[in-house]
C-alpha cells in the first residue's frame, strides 16, 4: 500500500488540495475560477438564480439556470460537477450549464453537493440521489417540469449520475429521461496505479486518483458497492430498466477503459443511447479546448433535448 492510499494522509492532502483552490480563489478577489467561466461561451447567456434544497446529508445549494425562451415550464436537467468527490468545483460547468439551457431549452440545475474527506461514501450518492427526487417534485414551484427529468456529470458527477440511475431503478423512481456521464470514475475497487493511460503523463495521475478514491472511500472494500463502482466485474445486477445512457470517454483519459466497459454494460441491459470517444482528448478536455468543449457540448444539450422531449408534440 502507497503512502497516499493512507485514509490519514489521503484525507490531510485532499484538505489540502481544498484549501489551495480556495486560497486561489481569495487571491483573485473570490472571482478567479467564476469570473474566467462565466467568460467562457458569451454566446451563452446567464438566466440564474440560487435555490437551496433540502435533504436528509445536509442542505444543497444549487444553481438553476433558466432557458430565455418564454413559454410553459421547460423540462429540467440536473448536472453534477466533478472534482475526484472532494472538490467543489461547481462554478467549472457554468458554461456547460448555459449551453445546455439555451440549447436542450432545459431548466439546468447545478448541484453543490456534500464532498470528501468531509463527507465520505455514502454521503455523496445519497445527497444527490435525494435532490433528484426533490427536484422531480418540486417543478410547480420553481418554474420547471419535473416529470421531464434527466440527469449528468463530468468526472466525479458522472460517477454520482450514474449513482442516481441505479437508485432510481432500484427505488422505482423518479422517471429518468437520460443519465449522462462524461469521462465518470465507474470502477474504484481497480487502483489507479493499476488503470492505463493511452499517453504517458495523463492528467488524471495515479497518486490523484489515490487521494480521491481514498478519501471519498476510505475502507476498501466499500468500493464494490454498486453505487461507486459499477464498471467492475463483481457488480453481476441486471440493469434492465435503468435510465437511458450516453456515455462520453476521452481518448488521453486514465479512466476510458472503465467508462467503456460500463458502456457495454448499459448496451447489454438496452440502455445506451450513444458512447462517444472524444479523439485526441484527456480527462477535463472541455476545461481548456472550447472547440472540443462546443461540440461535446452540443451533443449532449441534442441528446438531452430528443429524451425529455420524447412523445412530446415539439421532439426532436
Amino acid at each position: 500500500m502507497s503512502l497516499l492510499a493512507r485514509p490519514a494522509v489521503a484525507s490531510f492532502a485532499a484538505k489540502s488540495m481544498q484549501r489551495l483552490a480556495l486560497l486561489a480563489d481569495k487571491r483573485a478577489n473570490g472571482r478567479g475560477s467564476a469570473a474566467a467561466s462565466h467568460a467562457r461561451f458569451p454566446e451563452y447567456p446567464r438566466h440564474a438564480r440560487q435555490l437551496t434544497v433540502p435533504t436528509s446529508i445536509a442542505p444543497a445549494r444549487v444553481t438553476v439556470y433558466l432557458p430565455s425562451s418564454e413559454g410553459p415550464p421547460p423540462p429540467v436537467h440536473v448536472n453534477f460537477h466533478g472534482g475526484g468527490y472532494v472538490m467543489p468545483l461547481t462554478e467549472l460547468d457554468d458554461p456547460l450549464c448555459r449551453c445546455l439551457a439555451a440549447e436542450a431549452g432545459v431548466a439546468v440545475i447545478n448541484v453543490d453537493y456534500v464532498v470528501a474527506p468531509q463527507h465520505p461514501f455514502p454521503a455523496p450518492p445519497l445527497q444527490a440521489f435525494e435532490v433528484v427526487r426533490w427536484i422531480a417534485a418540486h417543478g410547480d414551484e420553481h418554474g420547471w417540469d419535473g416529470g421531464r427529468l434527466s440527469v449528468g456529470g463530468q468526472s466525479a458527477g458522472g460517477g454520482l449520475a450514474a449513482a442516481v440511475a441505479r437508485q432510481a431503478l432500484e427505488e422505482r423512481g423518479p422517471s429518468i429521461a437520460l443519465q449522462v456521464l462524461h469521462y465518470p470514475p465507474l470502477d474504484l475497487v481497480t487502483s489507479a496505479r493499476d488503470k492505463r493511460a493511452a499517453i504517458a503523463k495523463p492528467l488524471l495521475r495515479p497518486w490523484m486518483g489515490e487521494v480521491f478514491d481514498t478519501s471519498y472511500v476510505p475502507d476498501p472494500r466499500r468500493r464494490a458497492d454498486p453505487l461507486v463502482s459499477p464498471a467492475h466485474p463483481s457488480d453481476t445486477a441486471d440493469l434492465k430498466g435503468i435510465a437511458p445512457a450516453l456515455v462520453i470517454t476521452a481518448e488521453f483519459d486514465l479512466l476510458k477503459a472503465e467508462g467503456e466497459r460500463y458502456a457495454g454494460r448499459l448496451r447489454e441491459a438496452g440502455a445506451l443511447v450513444e458512447h462517444h470517444d472524444v479523439p485526441k482528448a484527456d480527462h477535463g478536455y472541455d476545461g481548456t479546448d472550447d472547440e472540443k468543449a462546443r461540440e461535446v457540448y452540443t451533443l449532449i444539450a441534442r441528446r438531452v433535448r430528443q429524451a425529455v422531449n420524447a412523445g412530446a408534440s415539439d421532439a426532436g
